[in-house]
């Protein structure tokens, strides 16, 4: 599948602001199923963008906003293939026993997936090491889908996991974080994905970035999950990057002087085939 992609991010200042400095991560990841065909970063005012990538492979474009500015605008461009997924082979949940030390950083606690008895407080049944993990993690993403609710402004980027828990609703992040900390606290190590949706009206949370996990399956490398959508990441999937939760992946992040009071950040995001 070949799709184009818009994502614009807009700020608004009462007060001039000035020295802005930007992370900006929406760079799509290239791999085995996604090939990035055109990129293109255009940032008014007149900024200096250098780029470099992170510990985790995404690549982050730096911008610098030097001149005094009411506005800033940053949109970005691409127009990516992806390829579909194959389900994955049934395998034991004892088949991650000598995996686990080569990927110990998605399996500890993270700042948004600290640890806790997320099994326990999601009502998850802990498998056996004998059972089918890529079934356990199918069931596992159906039930978080069924058990939460979607809503959009439910939840915002201070809330926590229990937060979610307890209110039963949120939104794409809120689910992948959940069911980050129910993997890793059974020993599946698994990562936070953060990318966009092509959905054609069919699912939910292609407004905006999108997020899900992508779990490791031995035999099969790194799958993944979508349990905002009940669903394995497939072609309708356009990664940027993975972290071990949000703060890792998060678009755009930055810093600045002056601006005033409260800014106004608003943020367009378009993908379509």
């Amino acid at each position: 599948m070949r799709t184009e992609i818009r994502h614009i991010t807009d700020y608004q200042y009462s007060e001039p602001a000035w020295d802005s400095h930007n992370e900006v991560r929406l760079y799509p990841e290239a791999g085995k199923r996604q090939i990035t065909r055109s990129f293109h970063l255009h940032v008014n005012p007149e900024a200096s963008i250098t780029m470099h990538r992170d510990y985790f492979g995404s690549t982050v474009h730096h911008v610098h906003v030097h001149e005094h500015h009411t506005e800033l605008r940053i949109e970005a461009q691409a127009l990516v293939d992806t390829l579909p997924l194959q389900e994955p082979a049934p395998v034991p949940l004892s088949a991650l026993d000598e995996l686990r030390d080569e990927v110990n950083e998605f399996l500890v606690s993270s700042p948004r997936v600290p640890r806790g008895k997320w099994p326990e407080i999601f009502s998850v049944k802990v498998p056996a090491a004998n059972d089918n993990l890529t079934a356990f993690l199918r069931d596992l993403t159906s039930q978080l889908h069924h058990q939460f609710t979607y809503q959009p402004g439910a939840t915002s980027v201070s809330s926590t996991l229990s937060d979610f828990a307890q209110s039963g609703r949120g939104v794409c992040q809120d689910y992948t974080h959940a069911m980050l900390g129910i993997c890793r606290t059974i020993g599946i190590p698994a990562r936070y994905v953060s990318g966009y949706l092509y959905s054609g009206g069919e699912m939910v949370g292609a407004d905006a970035t999108h997020a899900w996990l992508e779990v490791l399956v031995p035999g099969n490398g790194w799958i993944g999950y979508d349990p905002t959508n009940d669903c394995l990441a497939s072609e309708k999937h356009i990664k940027i990057g993975h972290g071990r939760d949000y703060s890792d992946v998060s678009p755009v992040r930055g810093t600045y002087y002056g601006g005033g009071n409260h800014p106004r950040m608003s943020v367009e995001v378009r993908v379509y085939t």
